[in-house]
């Protein structure tokens, strides 16, 4: 799937490890959501949707 997650958080000026903090996961997570190698899980994709004041889908896409 991919995401957008890196785009908005260098929008919102956010570092890793801010929105890790943010979200309550590690560092890691937020590296692996970003490059594709993890898919959030329903709560942690609202939760990061909730962070950047998006849709899940205006962050998260379907791979076509």
């Amino acid at each position: 799937m991919k995401n957008r997650l890196r785009v908005l958080r260098a929008e919102h000026d956010l570092t890793q490890a801010e929105l890790a903090a943010k979200l309550n996961v590690t560092r890691q997570t937020v590296i692996a959501i970003e490059s594709g190698k993890y898919d959030p899980s329903l709560p942690l994709a609202f939760a990061i949707a909730r962070t950047f004041n998006q849709t899940i889908e205006d962050i998260f896409l379907p791979e076509t």
